[in-house]
């Protein structure tokens, strides 16, 4: 059964995916750098698709790595998306409106970036 104060399972993430500033479908804005300016997408927004511990994952990610944790972000003028170190996004919002559905529950994310089962 799944817990619909916590859908996607954080309380049983590690500590630093559970303390990163953006979570599953935020609307994210590319911070400025040399390396995000090099490919491109320095400034471009986009969502976050995702997180993980890339020592356990493996997965490539753009940025300097201060913590052992990405996050992905789609951006949809590009159709690609990109894993980069927590310090490269910052929040634009949480995507309110956003519905996603688990199982026969369907939920609605709400503008404080929570998820509330729709009835």
């Amino acid at each position: 059964m799944t817990n619909l104060s916590d859908p996607f399972g954080k309380s049983q993430l590690s500590d630093t995916l559970r303390e990163l500033p953006v979570s599953f479908g935020d609307n994210v804005r590319i911070v400025e750098s040399p390396l995000t300016k090099e490919l491109g997408i320095s400034g471009l927004t986009g969502q976050v698709y995702g997180e993980t511990t890339p020592s356990v994952s493996g997965v490539e990610v753009i940025g300097e790595l201060q913590s052992d944790a990405a996050v992905n972000v789609y951006i949809e003028e590009l159709e690609k998306d990109y894993w980069l170190t927590p310090s490269l996004v910052e929040l634009i919002d949480h995507a309110p409106g956003t519905t996603i559905s688990i199982g026969d529950k369907e939920l609605i994310r709400t503008e404080d970036g929570e998820w509330k089962e729709i009835e």
